[in-house]
């Protein structure tokens, strides 16, 4: 599967670089009529843009030169933002010959994020580079993990990694296995291994979160029935709902768990210092910001903040 040596190609420096309104022109119309140019507006406060940057800026390096990036915080420029309609952020643009020609708004998958920059260099008339041999593996180990297939998943994060020791990915993936299959130690051992700007990267802070729940779950799946127990006497027992969701995780049961803390957020927003939201904000973390529950409960946590 990884015979092959990972393609490398020199990238220019200027392949990713903050812009503003008044460089907009050069930078993305004047720039796109030689090479596509995606345009990411962001702001610093914006929580899926954080989690979405690291993947644009990651697949534009692998595109080695064939697209550019442009980055825009939409707090220093609103009126470019509002020329260009952008209601809400992440929102991307994907411009060639001079004009828009795709776009979407929110947290996107990476492989996503390659279909959209594979056809923004089809309408600027370029090719785009196949994928490594590296970069097919992470695909099939994702979609792996994905799926529940923790060994599948195990065994090509570990082949990635035997090739690329310092691959954060392939080391935040291999972990969430080994924390998905009940091994923390296992995990935290994995994790140990990304030591520096590694353990910075967004998959082996995701990795972390998940290990960590995964430890608290562990200390209460035995006590499940003892919670409900103590939530059926009383429902306003913030700390058994709490201790609920925290074991339900860590068993695996997802969505269960994030219905809990919805609930106890409901009931108790303020309750132990904003705990319910901030387990939650961890939760999405482990999870990942394009994770289909992820996304929906943000949607549902915003909606009860702001109703």
């Amino acid at each position: 599967m990884l015979g092959m040596a990972p393609q490398k190609g020199a990238a220019p420096a200027d392949l990713i670089k903050d812009s503003d309104t008044e460089n907009f022109v050069a930078d993305v119309i004047d720039a796109s009529q030689q090479q596509p140019v995606i345009v990411d507006f962001w702001a610093p406060w914006c929580g899926p843009c954080k989690q979405l940057g690291p993947i644009l800026e990651k697949v534009v390096k692998e595109a080695r030169g064939a697209v550019k990036l442009v980055k825009i915080n939409v707090d220093d420029n609103q009126e470019l933002a509002m020329q260009l309609r952008v209601q809400s952020i992440p929102a991307v643009f994907g411009f060639a010959k001079g004009r828009p020609v795709t776009a979407f708004t929110g947290a996107q998958p990476e492989s996503q994020i390659k279909s959209f920059v594979q056809r923004l260099v089809q309408a600027g008339g370029g090719a785009q580079p196949g994928p490594t041999p590296i970069e097919q593996a992470m695909i099939q180990a994702d979609e792996a993990l994905a799926a529940g297939d923790y060994a599948t998943a195990s065994a090509i994060f570990g082949q990635v990694l035997a090739h690329e020791p310092q691959n954060a990915a392939a080391i935040g993936g291999l972990a969430k296995c080994h924390a998905a299959a009940g091994d923390v130690k296992e995990a935290k051992k994995i994790l140990a291994r990304a030591t520096g700007d590694l353990a910075k990267h967004p998959a082996v802070a995701a990795a972390q979160a998940a290990v960590e729940l995964a430890e608290e779950g562990q200390k209460g799946l035995a006590q499940v029935g003892e919670f409900r127990a103590r939530l059926a006497k009383d429902p306003k027992d913030h700390q058994a709902r709490f201790d609920l969701a925290t074991a339900l995780f860590g068993g695996g049961q997802r969505e269960e768990a994030v219905d809990e803390l919805l609930e106890l957020f409901r009931l108790g927003r303020g309750w132990n210092e904003d705990a319910a939201r901030k387990q939650l904000v961890k939760l999405f973390e482990a999870m990942g910001g394009t994770d289909p529950l992820t996304i929906s409960a943000r949607r549902r946590l915003s909606s009860m903040m702001f109703s």
